[in-house]
């Protein structure tokens, strides 16, 4: 499985995905029939969003065949959101791999299953309290030299701006930032890939996938850029 629980996020992706965390709402991350990456806001007006096949539900998973057509409900209760199946699916609904029976609260990065279908669970608000979670697993961050992370850092760069079309910056980019040659920028970069395990990946997928990982292990954070 991959470490994400949604699979490997192009730099459009990841770029939707951070907006969604300044805008500071509840969430939910999911990918649509085609593969696409949807984001659902839950908002303050929202009090209540049903989960299922039928067209009346908030979160209308209609190519879902092991989805029921009412599966599931998802509830703002005092402040905070909670999902409850309540016997409603006929193949159950799950909270970080386990069978939910009854209400269950959410916490941020909660992975749930409907059918075949996971979504995330994001409260970028709660993101850094100090509570016990049981999760997708984290990623460990690896321990990178001071160059490491001004590459890295100006690698991620072009994503501290919202947009749709940002992607990861070119080599020559990061050499004029960091007034470096181009070759020690490769090199550096090289280090990364395999710090981060990413080094195996089709050339043309390493460098996002760097930058999804810097994300997700903290080693780079937004208010850095």
């Amino acid at each position: 499985m991959s470490d994400y629980p949604l699979g490997p996020s192009s730099p459009i992706e990841i770029q939707a995905r951070l907006a969604a965390e300044r805008r500071g709402r509840p969430h939910l991350l999911y990918r649509r029939e085609d593969g696409a990456q949807a984001i659902v806001e839950l908002d303050s007006a929202r009090e209540r969003l049903a989960v299922g096949r039928g067209p009346r539900s908030g979160l209308h998973l209609h190519w879902d065949n092991d989805v029921s057509q009412a599966h599931a409900e998802l509830e703002r209760l005092g402040g905070v959101w909670t999902v409850s199946d309540d016997g409603l699916s006929r193949n159950g609904t799950f909270l970080n791999g386990i069978r939910i029976g009854g209400r269950q609260r959410l916490r941020d990065r909660d992975v749930l299953r409907f059918g075949d279908t996971v979504v995330v669970f994001r409260d970028p608000a709660s993101a850094d309290l100090t509570e016990t979670h049981t999760g997708a697993p984290a990623l460990a961050l690896p321990v990178l030299s001071d160059s490491q992370r001004r590459v890295l850092l100006a690698l991620c760069r072009p994503f501290k701006a919202p947009g749709q079309f940002a992607t990861p910056a070119t080599n020559q980019r990061i050499a004029d930032e960091l007034f470096l040659s181009v070759e020690a920028i490769k090199s550096h970069l090289r280090a990364l890939f395999a710090k981060f395990d990413v080094a195996d990946l089709p050339q043309n997928e390493k460098r996002a996938k760097l930058v999804e990982r810097a994300f997700q292990t903290g080693a780079v954070t937004e208010r850095e850029l």
